[in-house]
């Protein structure tokens, strides 16, 4: 009976050639499948992102206990592995990363290179986030697809002009996750609309959060929040800016924004 014709793998890559020649006819059509599809996968180049990207991680230190109502507290902030370049970076990233297993008030993080998930950072001092609170059975699913929102440009796609996302976040609760996107802009009502409508509509029904479990907050409206004083100019002036939108009727003057001082970014998450 004759044998089944090797598979060819001429011009995938020259590591599919094997230096002994009866190694292709020695494996089975699945392997030799299975060979292709890696050396296949090998040659193909990387399909970069628009923007870098950088992980980061925290966790409540044992001897630091929880402020305010809203359960802000202190959180040591650690960057995770190197900088996500490109859309093979981060499926080797996520699919590396055991969301099961991060513990009760730990986060992470997935935010755009310059801006670190701080709320007093000077790039976020401005801004807000919409959080979403999902049942830990599917918030894994829910945060990877938020993450390709993210990293995919469709959130900054439907965003006002001028504005800008931040990053996105997964924090664990009790018996949830929350899972946070943010933005640079919190005057911007187009863009804090436009960030819900886009996860209600990219996400399947059974990962839909319902109603009553998402809600928006500007980084300032934290209890914990506390703006360096070389940036509290900012923030007055911000407030000024809303107070005179509220009385023209909704439409924010226009005009630059006031210059941030380069600082280092402090405060609670």
């Amino acid at each position: 009976m004759a044998g089944r014709p090797a598979l060819f793998t001429r011009g995938l890559s020259s590591l599919s050639q094997s230096s002994d020649p009866n190694s292709i006819s020695a494996a089975s059509p699945a392997e030799q499948r299975d060979d292709a599809k890696r050396n296949f996968l090998k040659a193909m180049r990387p399909l970069p992102t628009q923007h870098y990207w950088n992980v980061y991680f925290d966790r409540q230190a044992k001897d630091q206990k929880q402020t305010g109502d809203d359960g802000a507290y202190q959180a040591q902030l650690e960057q995770l592995g190197t900088q996500i370049e490109s859309v093979q970076d981060f499926w080797r990233y996520n699919n590396n990363t055991p969301v099961d297993q991060i513990k009760m008030r730990e986060s992470i993080y997935l935010f755009k290179a310059g801006f670190k998930p701080i709320w007093e950072d000077r790039r976020n001092i401005n801004g807000g986030s919409w959080t979403f609170r999902v049942p830990k059975s599917i918030g894994p699913d829910v945060w990877t697809r938020v993450q390709l929102l993210a990293i995919g440009e469709k959130l900054q796609s439907v965003l006002d002009e001028g504005d800008q996302i931040c990053g996105v976040g997964l924090s664990v609760r009790f018996n949830s996750h929350l899972i946070s996107i943010w933005h640079r802009e919190s005057s911007k009502k187009k863009s804090i609309d436009a960030i819900l409508e886009c996860v209600l509509e990219e996400l399947p029904p059974e990962l839909a959060p319902k109603a009553d479990n998402y809600f928006y907050k500007k980084h300032a409206d934290h209890a914990g929040f506390k703006a360096p004083p070389e940036l509290q100019a900012v923030l007055d002036s911000q407030k000024a800016r809303d107070a005179a939108a509220a009385t023209a009727g909704g439409q924010a003057p226009q005009g630059p924004a006031p210059e941030i001082v380069e600082i280092p970014a402090t405060g609670e998450l």
